[in-house]
């Protein structure tokens, strides 16, 4: 390769709209080292405000959404790069391409795509996940022109990616390419898109836990924090979860030498999610302030001085 190396990540993702910001947030909190592509122009400016995402019932202007949306990809620890995705390639062939030499298809750094930005940025990505509404032609070096198909309109002959190509799941033929959008009617609605996004990324996780070792019935990651209370009894103590790890292990596992590893891997993650009333406040008390940071001062002036005529 070129002695300018570029950066390597876990997963790439291409748009950071609801789709691609959802996506990137499973794959960062999970601990893949996340980087985000969006430069800035997507569908949803198009809708003049959201009035349908659950969570807000009076709506949300799109500038204050998107604004959430790129907090908590921060919070997340993902990072944005703001530039438009030229070219997807798998690594091997880049390589040739640069070195002039045949392409390593196992490539140290364990990448298989190189990812091109149209201001010449390279960044070396593991999987990749497309996210973005616009036609995926981006992606036309590592699908071939199979993934693509033609269609009039207004009298003139287009080509567009086609939304059928990945499965339900996002997977494709090509291995570590994961395919959020263009998806047609998954992608129609802010909502719909989001929850297409968080689905294809716990496909990636589950698919990255199985390369890990872990057991098709273990397989799955489920990114939530627990009570305390959920840890009493039997549950409060780590060999009764041990004990439910083990039962899941298929026979022909069970004297891997990985899975004891695997095992305490588990139930570390597991006891990691506990949280005690004391923390959930302090969570909740934050999670407010946080919100606050993207309401405008003076309505929140405006709000309070209301408030306080009520209560007097």
């Amino acid at each position: 390769m070129s002695e300018h190396a570029a950066r390597t990540v876990d997963v790439a993702v291409v748009g950071g709209g609801p789709s691609g910001a959802s996506a990137a947030v499973f794959t960062a909190r999970y601990g893949l080292d996340t980087l985000v592509f969006d430069r800035g122009v997507a569908a949803l400016p198009r809708s003049a405000f959201l009035e349908n995402y659950p969570g807000f019932p009076a709506g949300i202007d799109v500038e204050t959404y998107r604004a959430l949306l790129r907090d908590h990809l921060d919070e997340a620890g993902a990072d944005l790069a703001a530039d438009t995705v030229k070219a997807v390639e798998h690594a091997a062939d880049a390589d040739e391409r640069e070195d002039g030499e045949s392409g390593n298809d196992d490539a140290e750094d364990g990448a298989r795509f190189v990812v091109t930005t149209a201001d010449g940025r390279r960044v070396r990505a593991r999987h990749v996940v497309a996210a973005s509404w616009y036609d995926g032609a981006y992606l036309r070096p590592v699908v071939g022109d199979g993934a693509y198909e033609a269609h009039e309109h207004d009298g003139d002959d287009h080509e567009h990616f086609d939304g059928d190509y990945p499965d339900a799941d996002g997977r494709t033929e090509v291995t570590g390419l994961y395919v959020v959008a263009p998806a047609g009617q998954r992608n129609a609605q802010a909502v719909v898109a989001a929850g297409q996004g968080a689905h294809v990324a716990r496909r990636l996780v589950k698919d990255v836990r199985l390369a890990d070792g872990y057991p098709e019935e273990l397989a799955e990651h489920y990114d939530w924090l627990r009570s305390a209370s959920e840890f009493s009894g039997d549950w409060g103590e780590r060999e009764r979860w041990r004990e439910w790890f083990d039962e899941r292990v298929p026979e022909e596992r069970e004297g891997d030498d990985d899975i004891a590893d695997l095992r305490e891997s588990y139930v570390d993650a597991a006891f990691e999610t506990r949280r005690d009333p004391d923390e959930v406040e302090d969570l909740r008390e934050r999670a407010h302030d946080r919100l606050l940071d993207h309401l405008d001062d003076d309505r929140i002036r405006a709000y309070a001085a209301e408030h306080d005529l009520r209560d007097g």
